[in-house]
């Protein structure tokens, strides 16, 4: 049984939907409790005609439908201009233009590189004779001939849409752009460099943060010699994104996925953990609150729901009664959400519809670990075994309003490691990680912002350099959209 599920597994992580999302309700479903209150949404009295089908996604101004082209004033416009044969010919004077009709067509032009040549004139005073030239424009990177521009559009072009630099190198090939790529990447390390003390700045903003997400993800980085590997095998590490209450995050990196980063990170930060249930987040807390409660940790719904899905299989209808009452207790933040409620609303309804639904859960889960049929390593008596293990956990958001049920938030920022692997595998060195960590950091807090990364960018490489470094705040995507984002004074050539 336990082979048969493991083949069930993997023919779904191959073939099958990587959505959680519950698509269907079925309105002929048991409640899971037989007993006890039903705790029902209030009902939208709306009316909603039979024919009518809506959609989940909410088109914007900038979307490209079915009415027609539309794009917002940043987007450039070449105006071609096609004359009316009829004025041309022998007969023209007879035709008059009364009206002027336009077609749109949205086009692409390949990337395209352009030297930039600054003519300075060099003077002589005429009467000591001594020669005088203009200096050049201060680059970014000092004695470099690589424009801010360029170094951006590099570090955006790896980071954001996971372009190798083997294939931006290629691409300056055809361009008839010659350089190596040993260049491009000591261009890219020093400009990240240039960015490591925004990067800590965020940093010690999230740990300020009272409630903070954290997790873990693999990346391979550095070559080694250890034990049960080949030589040049790269060995694999990790990156501990944090996730904090001002949407931003921190791609902090570790040798290892030990206990001992997580601590080391967590040392400072007073207030709500929401991870996992990796128990290295759970000893890393214990020890900190060993001489005062500093975290209050707080697990995630999420995690603990994949347990009953994977028990779907073998256990269908018990498990099934989990999936239930969790996405009953997901419809009612889908109603907290909508209503935009303040944290004295929400604490009130949890108190009211969540609480209850958690307790009758809980005694559900007890009352199911206690059948004598249940194999200790099937797929539910695993799901069973974690839920109860975690239960103070869960319900921290109960007493929280502020806490979401789950690290959804922090699992959409950190896709964007997992899409690098896929495309440049590993980084070369340790160091590579670290520093492609920091860029991360904040080119994701870019989007989490609503901020164009490639201006940021262009802007920020030209400020660093100036700004006091007891500000170096300002420079984070979250503070720099306040105060430079509209003004934008610095221009690249």
């Amino acid at each position: 049984a336990q082979l048969n599920h493991q083949l069930v597994w993997l023919k779904r992580q191959l073939f099958g939907r990587k959505s959680e999302k519950v698509l269907v309700d079925n309105p002929a479903q048991s409640s899971l409790f037989d007993e006890g209150e039903t705790h029902a949404l209030p009902a939208d009295k709306k009316p909603v005609k039979a024919h009518t089908r809506s959609s989940q996604k909410q088109r914007r101004d900038s979307d490209v439908n079915d009415e027609g082209l539309r794009f917002d004033e940043t987007v450039p416009q070449l105006i071609i201009d096609v004359p009316a044969p009829e004025l041309q010919g022998a007969d023209a004077d007879q035709y008059d233009v009364v009206d002027i009709k336009e077609t749109r067509r949205l086009a692409q032009q390949p990337g395209s590189y352009v030297v930039l040549v600054y003519r300075r004139q060099v003077v002589r005073h005429k009467t000591t004779q001594t020669l005088k030239d203009t200096p050049a424009p201060i680059n970014v990177l000092e004695g470099c001939y690589c424009d801010v521009s360029l170094l951006a559009g590099l570090m955006v072009d790896k980071a954001v849409y996971h372009l190798p630099l083997h294939r931006q190198h290629q691409r300056m090939l055809d361009s008839g752009i010659t350089l190596s790529r040993a260049t491009l990447i000591n261009w890219i390390q020093q400009g990240i460099e240039l960015l490591r003390p925004i990067a800590k700045a965020q940093w010690q903003h999230i740990l300020q943060s009272k409630i903070l997400m954290m997790d873990e993800v693999p990346i391979k980085a550095g070559r080694t010699k250890g034990a049960g590997r080949k030589p040049g095998q790269m060995k694999q590490t990790y990156f501990w994104p944090m996730y904090g209450d001002s949407d931003e995050v921190a791609f902090t990196w570790s040798h290892s996925r030990g206990m001992l980063h997580a601590k080391a990170q967590l040392q400072d930060f007073t207030g709500t953990l929401l991870t996992d249930g990796y128990a290295a987040y759970t000893k890393t807390v214990e020890q900190i609150n060993q001489h005062e409660q500093k975290i209050v940790h707080a697990a995630c719904w999420v995690h603990m729901r994949r347990g009953f899905e994977k028990a779907l299989d073998s256990e269908p209808h018990t498990a099934q009664q989990a999936l239930d009452i969790i996405a009953t207790l997901y419809r009612h933040e889908k109603h907290i959400r909508d209503k935009q409620s303040d944290l004295a609303d929400i604490h009130t309804y949890r108190q009211q519809h969540s609480e209850p639904l958690v307790t009758e859960f809980f005694r559900w889960v007890y009352q199911q670990r206690q059948r004598t049929d249940l194999l200790p390593k099937s797929p539910l008596a695993k799901a069973l075994h974690y839920t109860a293990e975690r239960e103070s956990q869960l319900k921290v958001f109960l007493s929280n309003p502020a806490l979401p049920l789950d690290t959804n938030h922090l699992e959409r920022a950190l896709r964007v490691i997992p899409m690098g692997r896929k495309n440049y595998l590993f980084c070369w060195s340790e160091l590579g990680a670290e520093q492609l960590g920091i860029l991360q950091s904040l080119m994701v807090t870019c989007r989490l912002q609503g901020v164009n990364p490639y201006h940021y960018l262009v802007d920020v490489l030209q400020r660093v350099a100036l700004h006091p470094a007891k500000d170096v705040l300002d420079l984070t995507p979250r503070v720099w959209k306040e105060r430079f984002a509209d003004k934008n004074t610095i221009k690249t050539g």
